[in-house]
């Protein structure tokens, strides 16, 4: 849900934890709505209107649900990133030359949101979709981007959003993961060892633009019994850092 400020404006708080309960609950009446925000049944009413008036939300019988309007939105959103633009291409490449996930991911307000994913021809099945935004400290592409922030950046994040475990192997401890993103800023390659999916590992690089500011990462993903030994430590990561080379050539003369 959206998190109210001091400085904010009630009705657009109330407005989006509305739309965000929506999604959440895979439509719903008002009633349960109303249970699932805290707020009057009226109010609710009230709000779900004034969005369905403006194309936000569509109602079917008695339950309403978020409209298509917001793919609209979001891939306007996401084509106005120049990394995904020059990046598409290449993580189709990764992806149908490692046969597993590829995935490129970028940084907002603190999370680690998915641009893009292809799949390769052995590429296993799991729940994350583009546009996922998920804890960065947990994924290697997450890791990849959080070591080459700015040191204030990086601890901002921490803050904020914490180091919750996602999964029994989750990095929680602030200062393990502060010599874990050490080594990932000397090698440019960050590892996940089933820290966020249990039976899966990733190995992602940071996208670094022309100032050396990090703007994204890519990566490769895989199950635990493919990816181990040299194939997750070496040959993997050597094709990753590769591709993430190519990309950042691709930015500097796009």
């Amino acid at each position: 849900m959206a998190t109210p400020g001091s400085d904010g404006i009630q009705a657009v708080d109330r407005a989006f934890d509305i739309v965000e309960s929506l999604n959440d609950l895979d439509g719903a009446g008002v009633s349960e709505l109303a249970d699932h925000v805290d707020l009057p049944k009226s109010t609710v009413h009230n709000h779900l209107k004034t969005l369905e008036r403006a194309e936000y939300v569509v109602r079917d019988g008695d339950e309403y649900r978020t409209s298509l309007k917001f793919l609209q939105l979001s891939e306007t959103a996401r084509t106005q990133q120049e990394l995904y633009r020059v990046a598409r291409s290449e993580v189709d490449q990764l992806a149908e030359k490692t046969g597993e996930i590829s995935a490129l991911m970028t940084e907002e307000h603190g999370r680690g949101v998915f641009l893009y994913r292809s799949r390769g021809s052995e590429a296993a099945r799991i729940d994350t979709c583009v546009g996922d935004r998920v804890p960065i400290h947990c994924t290697a592409l997450g890791k990849a981007i959080l070591a080459f922030l700015p040191e204030g950046r990086r601890t901002e994040i921490i803050d904020r959003h914490g180091l919750s475990a996602v999964s029994p192997n989750t990095i929680t401890d602030r200062e393990v993961l502060a010599e874990e993103l050490e080594s990932v800023r000397e090698e440019r390659i960050a590892y996940d060892d089933e820290e966020r999916l249990n039976g899966l590992r990733s190995v992602a690089a940071p996208i670094l633009d022309g100032s050396g500011s990090v703007i994204g990462s890519i990566s490769v993903a895989g199950p635990t019994h493919r990816m181990r030994g040299d194939r997750f430590e070496t040959a993997v990561p050597e094709t990753v850092l590769g591709i993430a080379n190519v990309i950042e050539l691709n930015l500097e003369h796009s």
